[in-house]
């Protein structure tokens, strides 16, 4: 059987610089900060005391009272990113197959705030008083299955895990599904919602985390020679993944087609990159091969770009062998978490929405905070300013904790 074409048809973005496609592209043109101090929890005894949060998100807006209650931000955010996705590509959902209808939804953390309140509730007022929703509130499957059930669909259901390359492997997952023929639709993405006491800490206590406490707004510097480590960030973003075919029987307008999904594992070390690269790089080989291209035809690379010393100089490693010395000075690279920090699990999704954008408006965020360049890191980096090109092929790396690999390979559709 032929593999069928896969292209993204709907947006939907939950982010600490706006929620919605639209407000989201126009902070990232801008090149808006969305790192601050955090607000949402008592910071005096921790560390590090800054984070990108969501701080204009109501569930109220999405979910009546009771059910808000009942479930954890995580859900909430992937709920809502799907919500608008579906909006955005105009898909009836009262006339489709729900059996052909899948959900793939990744994240890192799970339902972390749940899990820190019925902590807190059983060590002062005992197991009795421990919430009856704590598990399903918390798991981490909990986002896609809750959307499954909120919109009905009955087809693939998928909670992909890979740290923070949780959605980029989710998106992966879900073309590969719709390519082999076993859904026509996937709403896939990633949701992620651990801006809390116990990530911070537990971040912070690896030495991962920028300590930039006195200045939050540079924090976030990926490639620049005085990072000193990311910040967490929260947010979700979910497309509509559908089948070629489906799509324009619909006339639905068509963001990108899926061409290329890399992935693999370094097999080194439970939080640190292999040194080399040479993780990142298979796997974006493996993305570029099955896309079909040549290293010349990459016009962009939304990179992983933590701001970590470590994985800035490895990812460049990787990116300057898949590239070469000569193209690596001249293909366009970026990194959205200057501006919203480390999404973990959900950080392939959001950079996704940023990328997919790129490719129709012919525009390329910036990277803020590129000050001072690193020997170590020199790439071609769209510092400061967006920038204007014509974006054809992008690819979007995501590495996690572990070892885990991700790369998607998106192309603007061919008819």
């Amino acid at each position: 059987m032929n593999a069928r074409r896969v292209v993204i048809t709907g947006c939907g973005a939950v982010t600490p610089i706006g929620i919605g496609k639209e407000a989201f592209w126009s902070a990232l043109e801008r090149g808006k900060n969305g790192v601050g101090l955090i607000e949402s929890f008592d910071t005096s005894k921790h560390p590090v005391k800054i984070a990108a949060e969501v701080k204009d998100f109501n569930p109220e807006a999405w979910f009546d009272k009771k059910e808000a209650r009942r479930t954890d931000r995580v859900i909430q955010f992937a709920a809502a990113s799907t919500d608008l996705a579906i909006e955005d590509s105009g898909l009836d959902l009262e006339n489709f197959d729900k059996n052909m209808l899948g959900v793939y939804i990744g994240t890192g953390e799970g339902g972390i705030h749940t899990l820190e309140d019925n902590l807190h509730i059983l060590s002062e007022k005992g197991p009795s008083r421990v919430s009856p929703f704590l598990v399903p509130m918390m798991i981490v499957n909990m986002p896609a299955a809750y959307v499954a059930i909120r919109i009905g669909a009955k087809g693939p259901n998928m909670a992909v895990v890979t740290a923070c390359a949780s959605s980029i492997n989710s998106m992966g997952e879900a073309c590969c599904c719709i390519s082999r023929g076993d859904a026509d639709v996937i709403l896939a993405g990633g949701s992620e919602a651990a801006v809390s006491p116990l990530a911070s800490a537990g971040f912070a206590a690896l030495k991962a985390l920028s300590t930039r406490n006195d200045d939050p707004e540079h924090a976030s510097r990926p490639f620049d020679a005085e990072r000193d480590g990311f910040v967490i960030g929260e947010g979700a973003a979910i497309f509509v993944f559908e089948e070629y075919s489906h799509a324009k029987a619909r006339g639905a307008h068509i963001y990108a087609e899926v061409t290329g999904y890399g992935l693999s594992c370094d097999a080194h070390h439970v939080t640190a990159p292999d040194a080399d690269g040479d993780g990142a790089y298979r796997a974006m080989e493996m993305a570029v091969r099955k896309a079909g291209w040549h290293a010349d035809e990459i016009d962009l690379i939304n990179a992983h770009g933590t701001s970590t010393p470590l994985n800035d100089k490895m990812e460049t490693a990787a990116i300057k062998r898949l590239l070469g010395e000569e193209l690596s000075k001249k293909t366009l690279v970026h990194s959205t978490k200057s501006m919203i920090g480390h999404v973990l699990g959900a950080a392939g999704a959001v950079e996704t929405a940023a990328t997919l954008l790129a490719l129709e408006r012919g525009i390329v965020h910036p990277t803020i905070n590129y000050r001072t360049p690193d020997p170590e890191c020199m790439l071609n980096i769209v510092a400061n300013k967006p920038l204007r090109a014509n974006v054809r092929r992008a690819l979007i790396n995501n590495f996690g904790f572990g070892g885990h690999n991700g790369v998607l390979a998106i192309e603007a559709c061919r008819d």
